[in-house]
């Protein structure tokens, strides 16, 4: 039986086998940090005032790599022609090699540059605003990849052997999906079975959409290890491509990022060593979850280069295409999406930036709010913005690069930019998945205090003490949301954003109100109002965007930053407002039903 503070007894045999793996490999840290006292109701504005930002020394360092690799970049690639051929040159691969691209977190001693998270996230920047199928080659293999989790989990000798090879250019890559595996890992059918004598697994199965495989040198696999106590257990192996029994079974092609190196790979009775099980055997699903909480911060980073760009591009045309007698920018209808650009840049900056701090502070810091939404909501503002740029540039937005340079216009490449950044929204956890983690943890909380009340597993005396002490706390919690309360805001604050991070505390206080409402009404029934838990997760994350831009617009302190985040906090406080009328009011049910009923349910 799981440990989970969950009950799973009235659940189908699947629900409770993919919530009790689920469950079980949670960090079961309590929540701690900016993004939880949201959903807590009492913002303490303290902790991200003055912004973190980033240190002259550590800045320095980036800057001497990202000026390598912006001149690298900008004369010896061409990303139209990745596009076009749907192969990354050689010549790239070395160069990139040669410069450290592929170890910039490694530390030194293993032959990597030993650059912080904050620099990192600026080399995403910069390669997301140039080249999608470069962005998706470094952070596959950085972020998810070998690097990313033996840097958490690796022993020294694993370490020793494969960081070097992957600092010095070779590439590496993180196989979790299968065919009838995305985000239900309880359905794993990869499985790894331990060799009588205890030297090696022998390993079987395959691995859909595995980013890098066509390139790579090793793999990160996720694998069944079942024991008659845990059948679900999973475990993280390294496994070398040139391995007996590696076999890539096909390339997949893909709407965008011509140039991807994804493949399906199978294991047929491939033989890998006890020594390359990565962390705790039957923790596997921890080490890939716990990867990527630091690797979704990549994919928010990665569209801030791309809404630079798209700014770029967008205020170049407003200004200089003249329609019904003055420049397109003068037009309400474009200027409303040129400052939602400028705003959705600058917040998606913010978000990234903070949450690298975080972890540049603390390698242990618990970054699963953060990171979860700096992902959420990047990912959608850069597609967002990628979208209203194709709008404003019109049929020449539509037109491809290559067309455009063959008649003689600027070849700006949203085309290409919109197909390859809207992987962004699927990749490491989609937009769905990210509501369900991001409420799931915010829920945690409640549930620890609260769900043993309702819990048929537990005794009887067990539940009436609980619900006697959960009874104490929220007599003295519950009040507390409905104190006009606001502390931690700097007193030289902007008067318009001080005004408006006090409005943020008054809508965190009933955000955690209508948390705790929609928990007493719905119950156990709670994690199928997934409509519902999105709106919830959506007004948290608007709130922390508007925090953290008014915060960083704060410490740089110039006209264009603060009007930015001005602007930022108006829309994001209408946006919250919209979506607390929803509850209640939103056809959640008539939709459920109309949808049943179209696929014969």
């Amino acid at each position: 039986m799981s440990d989970s503070i969950i009950d799973t007894t009235k659940m189908s045999e699947g629900q409770r086998a993919a919530l009790e793996l689920a469950e079980s490999s949670r960090d079961t840290r309590e929540l701690s940090g900016f993004a939880a006292s949201i959903f807590d109701g009492a913002p303490d504005f303290s902790t991200i005032f003055p912004f973190p930002v980033q240190p002259e020394d550590d800045r320095k360092k980036g800057n001497v790599f990202l000026q390598k690799l912006r001149t690298f970049l900008s004369g010896k690639t061409d990303p139209d022609a990745i596009d076009r051929e749907g192969e990354i040159p050689d010549s790239v691969f070395e160069g990139l090699a040669e410069m450290g691209a592929f170890g910039i977190k490694i530390p030194q001693k293993y032959g990597g540059l030993g650059l912080s998270q904050t620099n990192y996230s600026r080399a995403a920047m910069v390669l997301g605003g140039h080249c999608g199928n470069l962005t998706a080659l470094l952070s596959a293999h950085q972020s998810i990849g070998l690097p990313q989790p033996l840097l958490v989990f690796g022993t020294d000798a694993q370490k020793e052997k494969y960081l070097p090879q992957c600092a010095k250019g070779g590439v590496s890559a993180f196989a979790l999906t299968e065919k009838e595996v995305g985000s239900d890992p309880a359905r794993m059918k990869t499985e790894a079975v331990l060799s009588e004598d205890g030297t090696h697994y022998t390993l079987s199965g395959e691995k859909l959409w595995c980013t890098n495989s066509l390139k790579a040198f090793a793999l990160i696999v996720m694998a069944r290890t079942a024991t008659p106590e845990k059948p679900r257990a999973t475990t993280a192996f390294i496994v070398e491509m040139n391995q007996p029994g590696v076999e890539i079974v096909t390339r997949c092609h893909f709407m965008g990022l011509k140039a991807l190196y994804n493949g399906v790979v199978r294991f047929t009775d491939v033989k890998v060593p006890v020594e390359n099980v990565v962390g705790d055997v039957g923790k596997g699903l921890k080490v890939a979850l716990t990867t990527l909480n630091t690797g979704r911060i990549t994919l928010p980073a990665a569209c801030v280069g791309l809404l630079d760009r798209s700014l770029e591009m967008a205020l170049a045309w407003s200004s200089t295409r003249v329609q019904w007698g003055q420049e397109i920018g003068k037009h309400a209808a474009i200027a409303g999406k040129l400052a939602d650009l400028a705003a959705d840049k600058f917040a998606t900056e913010s978000l990234v930036l903070y949450t690298s701090a975080l972890v540049d502070a603390d390698k242990n810091a618990d970054i699963r709010m953060e990171a979860a939404m700096a992902k959420l909501w990047g990912t959608e503002a850069g597609w967002k913005g990628a979208d209203s740029t194709m709008q404003i540039k019109g049929g020449r937005g539509y037109e491809t690069a290559d067309s455009l340079r063959n008649r003689g216009e600027t070849p700006d490449p949203i085309e290409r930019l919109l197909r390859d950044c809207r992987i962004n929204t699927i990749f490491e956890g989609s937009t769905e998945i990210m509501h369900l983690f991001i409420a799931r943890e915010a829920l945690d909380p409640h549930l620890r205090r609260g769900a043993a009340v309702l819990d048929s597993r537990k005794d009887f005396a067990i539940r009436a003490q609980t619900a006697i002490s959960a009874g104490f706390f929220y007599s003295l919690w519950y009040p507390k949301k409905y104190l006009p309360t606001t502390s931690g805001l700097p007193n030289d604050l902007d008067t318009e954003l001080a005004r408006a991070l006090r409005k943020v505390s008054s809508l965190s206080r009933k955000l955690a109100r209508t948390i705790l409402h929609s928990m007493a009404r719905y119950g156990s029934a709670l994690e199928k109002k997934q409509l519902l838990l999105a709106r919830l997760v959506d007004i948290a994350t608007e709130l922390l965007t508007i925090s953290l831009s008014a915060s960083r617009a704060y410490a740089l302190g110039d006209k264009e930053s603060l009007e930015t985040a001005r602007y930022i906090a108006r829309r994001g406080i209408t946006r919250c407002k919209t979506l607390f009328s929803e509850n209640g009011k939103a056809p959640d049910g008539a939709g459920y039903r109309l949808a049943q009923s179209l696929m014969g349910k």
